[in-house]
């Protein structure tokens, strides 16, 4: 019953949710397309995945990898390992790929064994675990196969079908993993490998100033930040503020508040000191000048207001700034 509650109310505060996508931020911990030295990752066998330099859909200078051993009769078992990456705090991982794949049936003589997908694995550790591949350390994330793949007409055509391809690790417990990816037996390029995490940004509600936080692993788990009132301002005892960090990353609609203090008044997400009064000069009904308390003649007030020639107001906190 507890369960079914706390799942109830996760689901209650999703549908809330008013600021879905503000205050997101993905930290990216690898982006192959940023390095334009080599990327010296680790490629077994010899004759396997090879490292080359090409272009972009911007014409930018990218490494990329590539295996394409289809003409082979034996069956391939090609690996390349990608170097350490440090989680840094991270809890639930993104990796986005972004490849080409050759069509099999495009392929003239190509032999039986030709595939159209490969594999995406990791292995976690505390520290690099070198340029060793050892495959049964590996966990298997997901096959990878592509949306589109090209053919030999499209080679002629200059076509360039690249596929891109999210996937997920969560619940790691070590300070950073390797990825690999394993070829057995497809016409792949890997054009671009980008690794992320999410986490709410900093942000200021209802007065309340709520600090990064990196979003959870698991889907329903909601991270509960506590909020600290702006300066000139103070904690609602009854509703004290608090926000929840999803695991997308998002923040869902804010919970309770803080209050301006005595003599302050809530401006944009602050609290500013109150406007002293200020009169406002009339001459046949328009507003001809303003003068502040300090300004009004001597013995004056009372005549100019019974004429009808001053009124008192506040000057408003935007016309302050």
């Amino acid at each position: 019953m507890e369960l079914f509650k706390t799942q109830m109310s996760v689901l209650w505060i999703l549908l809330l949710n008013g600021n879905k996508g503000c205050h997101t931020e993905e930290v990216v911990l690898l982006n192959s397309k940023e390095t334009q030295a080599e990327l010296g990752w680790t490629s077994h066998p010899s004759n396997g995945w090879e490292e080359i330099s090409g272009v972009d859909e911007k014409y930018k200078p990218i490494r990329t990898y590539q295996v394409c051993n289809v003409m082979e009769p034996a069956l391939q078992n090609n690996w390349l390992q990608t170097g350490w990456v440090a989680r840094r705090g991270g809890q639930r991982i993104f990796v986005e790929l972004q490849f080409t794949l050759r069509d099999c049936n495009s392929i003239p003589g190509v032999a039986g064994t030709c595939k159209e997908t490969f594999n995406l694995l990791y292995v976690e550790s505390d520290k690099d675990l070198g340029r060793v591949t050892r495959e049964e350390r590996y966990t298997k994330i997901d096959t990878i196969a592509a949306d589109e793949s090209f053919t030999q007409g499209d080679l002629g055509e200059r076509k360039m079908k690249l596929n891109t391809e999210v996937r997920e690790i969560g619940h790691l417990n070590r300070k950073g993993f390797h990825l690999a990816f394993q070829d057995v037996g497809a016409c792949v390029a890997l054009v671009a490998v980008r690794v992320y995490y999410k986490r709410c940004l900093a942000t200021v509600q209802n007065l309340a100033v709520f600090s990064d936080t990196v979003a959870e692993a698991a889907f329903a788990t909601l991270v509960e930040v506590r909020g600290a009132c702006v300066n000139n301002s103070e904690v609602d005892t009854d509703s004290p503020p608090r926000m929840h960090c999803s695991a997308e990353g998002e923040w869902l609609v804010p919970i309770g508040k803080c209050s301006c203090s005595a003599g302050y008044e809530e401006g944009h997400s602050s609290c500013e000191a109150e406007a002293s009064p200020r009169w406002v000069l009339h001459c046949r009904g328009r507003r001809i000048g303003y003068l502040t308390e300090d300004r009004l003649p001597y013995g004056g007030e009372a005549t100019l207001r019974r004429r009808g020639y001053l009124t008192e107001e506040r000057l408003p906190t935007e016309e302050r700034r």
